[in-house]
């Protein structure tokens, strides 16, 4: 990564200069960032203004005695760095990269699987938990934004070599099936093998209600859970063909979505749940409070300033979401050795998991120094009206209504630009550019805001849009079936060679791929992968309206700028779990 070029270059220099002023600590603030004006360089480096006060020096001293060094190796490399290196500013270094040392970084960035991204020293494991619906409930537009993230997140650590384990802690267990099971039983209705999960929501919205109203049938329910989580006959019985209803289900769903997951429910856990309130005891970390167990974490407070209990047992001995979690923090860690945990919830759960993780920490179910946590919140998707997004009739919206309306709009669209391809190629194209729509118009927003979701604004050929960026890429395609025999026997002789100022902003776009990777599996954020891809199609476009390629003396060199162009796409359309296609 040119970045870390820079930064290491600095260091050396630095090392030379005051290597017995400077720890370790003081190497590490070293940083090299993108120049926000092209017209200053490539990259900046505010070292000499970070280190002022350590070296006891004037920062544009500092910057003075890097930049002599710099020049120095610079005179002694086979093949210079740098076309100019420039103090700016109040102690500011500026890094402009030599012509010929960029298009040889990019010629070896072309063949290169990760596409520079090479900075895990072990493959490390991971898991990702994402989508998690509930069982016996429809996917709604709530669960969009979990599924889709967490895919991105875990194509992301895949791409990059990771051991990935993708989870789908489906909430399978609890009161709502103590509510159904008892339901169910009163109508003596515990045959669902004619049901589908249309039906199953049905009788989960009158269970409900039932439940609400009626004391003696919620204390009723309460006992079915407490006999469900003891394993009794009948009530796993039920319980299993509402899972196996909601299975099928789910899977249409991921299936369209074109997204891998594994279950491992709530369920999952139930067998561990008692040892783990034993071992909480064992430890004396549990509290009695009005007949339940809790935790009384140190930091964690109500709004009126007292308290704030995880609870891990009710009075009645079930256990709830905060006892799961733990068992599944404490499994994901123990036996599973994972390096990182990523949880991806709704911004409302950040307490629950703040909580949960400090309590793995306090029994030492989780070790900081060996496995990362990280809780990923999302915010809200709206609709137009900047409320949360509802139907007409005022009920949550559907997934799978919302997926289809993506693809009729789609298909609409195409149908005005009259396109001449076959129809089953133009329904195959609406498909992939409906479904690209929803999923980048969420990526491409920062997650823990909220986003208005429209069909019109998603769609759009202009603009940060999924299909601007699907038609950058067609183009580059077009460029290629333009040419004459075999593009990609070409492509392997030919040479990156940048000369036009269109070429080289491009070539300094793509060398920064790796980068923005490295940002993104450190934050968290597709929406950093997403601004390169928009800003990267905005470049190829200048350097196709600037550049022309075919039958140009610089053709070879031009059509393997834009191999690279088209491997960086597809890699990051990849990541984001987006769709390619041949034409548009």
């Amino acid at each position: 990564m040119l970045s870390w070029l820079i930064q290491e270059k600095v260091v050396e220099v630095l090392k030379d200069s005051f290597g017995s002023l400077l720890s370790q600590a003081d190497w590490e603030k070293v940083e090299a960032a993108v120049c926000q004006n092209p017209a200053f360089g490539h990259y900046q480096c505010s070292a000499p203004l970070v280190l002022a006060k350590e070296l006891k020096s004037a920062p544009r001293e500092i910057a003075s005695r890097i930049v002599k060094g710099l020049q120095e190796m610079e005179k002694t490399a086979a093949l210079a760095f740098f076309e100019k290196i420039e103090i700016a500013g109040a102690g500011f270094i500026n890094f402009t990269f030599n012509r010929a040392f960029l298009s040889g970084f990019l010629n070896r960035l072309s063949f290169d699987p990760l596409l520079g991204a090479h900075f895990f020293k072990k493959r490390q494991r991971i898991i990702v938990e994402f989508s998690s619906p509930n069982v016996a409930k429809e996917l709604h537009v709530g669960h969009l934004r979990s599924t889709i993230i967490g895919d991105a997140l875990a194509r992301l650590f895949e791409f990059l070599g990771q051991d990935v384990i993708r989870l789908n802690h489906i909430g399978d267990w609890g009161t709502q099936f103590g509510m159904l099971i008892a339901y169910l039983e009163e109508k003596k209705q515990t045959d669902l093998k004619d049901f589908d999960v249309a039906g199953l929501t049905g009788l989960y919205k009158a269970a409900k209600k039932k439940f609400d109203e009626d004391g003696a049938f919620k204390k009723q329910a309460q006992l079915r859970v407490v006999a469900l989580q003891r394993g009794e006959k009948q009530a796993r019985r039920i319980w299993e063909q509402i899972c196996a209803i909601s299975r099928k289900y789910f899977e249409e769903i991921y299936t369209l979505l074109d997204v891998r997951i594994k279950e491992r429910g709530e369920s999952f856990y139930n067998p561990e749940l008692p040892s783990v309130v034993e071992n909480l005891e064992e430890q004396g970390l549990i509290e009695v409070s009005d007949g339940a167990k809790c935790l009384f974490l140190e930091g964690f407070l109500n709004r009126e300033g007292r308290p704030l209990p995880l609870m891990v047992q009710k009075s009645d001995g079930g256990y709830n979401y905060d006892t799961t979690d733990i068992a599944a923090m404490r499994q994901r860690a123990l036996e599973e050795k994972a390096d990182r945990i990523i949880v991806v919830t709704d911004a409302g759960q950040s307490l629950h998991f703040q909580m949960v993780y400090a309590a793995c920490l306090k029994a030492h179910y989780l070790d900081p120094q060996k496995t990362r946590f990280d809780h990923v919140p999302f915010g809200l998707v709206l609709g137009p009206d900047g409320k949360k997004f509802k139907t007409r009739e005022g009920e949550t919206e559907k997934l799978i209504d919302l997926l289809k309306g993506a693809v009729e709009k789609a298909s609409g669209l195409l149908e005005e630009r009259k396109s001449d391809l076959p129809a089953e190629e133009k329904a195959a194209l609406a498909r992939i550019l409906g479904f690209n729509a929803i999923k980048y118009a969420d990526l491409s927003c920062h997650r823990v805001k909220d986003y208005l979701f429209s069909y019109e604004r998603m769609l759009k050929f202009e603009g940060n849009t999924a299909a601007f960026l699907l038609y950058s890429y067609v183009r580059i395609l077009g460029i290629q079936r333009k040419i004459p025999g075999e593009t990609e026997e070409l492509i392997k002789s030919a040479k990156i060679d940048l000369e036009h100022p269109s070429e080289m902003a491009l070539g300094m776009h793509l060398a920064r791929f790796a980068e923005v990777v490295f940002e993104m599996q450190k934050e968290l954020l597709p929406n950093r992968l997403c601004d390169y891809l928009y800003e990267l199609a905005e470049k190829f476009n200048a350097f196709f309206r600037d550049c022309r390629v075919e039958g140009d003396p610089k053709q070879k060199a031009r059509l393997a700028l834009c191999f690279l162009v088209q491997k960086i796409f597809e890699k990051g359309f990849m990541i984001l779990g987006l769709k390619t296609a041949e034409r548009m």
